[in-house]
């Protein structure tokens, strides 16, 4: 399997995360070409502010290897990370993070994001760096499936 097919699992969990209640967001953690941990964002029904998608990934990952350290892991994201979960990737050690769909300033004006911080610049700006990839082949889908939970919740 390669980046686009552990993209559409990401994706598949942001549509699992809206079925379930939560926010359309998914994530997959993988290492060594396996999947280690899928995701939702269930932060709204679970009453706690860290769990997001990325956040909750790389805890189960980071338990299911019995270790914090996630160097060589790479990061599937339906949507961009916020500064929290990109930050909880750089403390785990997360080599790579490849998103979906990018932070759009109509996502920030709803208060899916905590403001128009760049994680590229933040990074640029670490000790150490993450590799971050796009791929835009999903991002319409991932957006619409935003639009899908507004419409639902709204």
């Amino acid at each position: 399997m390669g980046d686009k097919d552990f993209l559409k699992l990401a994706l598949e969990q942001a549509k699992k995360s809206v079925e379930d209640g939560g926010f359309p967001a998914g994530a997959v953690v993988v290492k060594d070409g396996k999947v280690i941990s899928e995701a939702t964002s269930m932060g709204i029904l679970l009453h706690d502010p860290t769990s997001h998608a990325e956040t909750a990934a790389i805890r189960e990952a980071c338990k299911k290897l019995k270790s914090f350290d996630l160097l060589g892991a790479t990061m599937y994201e339906s949507l961009a990370s916020c500064t929290m979960c990109f930050s909880v990737a750089y403390w785990a050690g997360v080599s790579r993070i490849v998103s979906g769909a990018r932070k759009t300033k109509e996502m920030v004006e709803k208060g899916y994001y905590e403001g128009l911080t760049d994680v590229e610049k933040l990074n640029e700006e670490n000790n150490k760096k993450i590799e971050l990839v796009f791929i835009p082949d999903f991002e319409q889908e991932s957006l619409e499936l935003v639009k899908e939970w507004e419409s639902k919740n709204g």
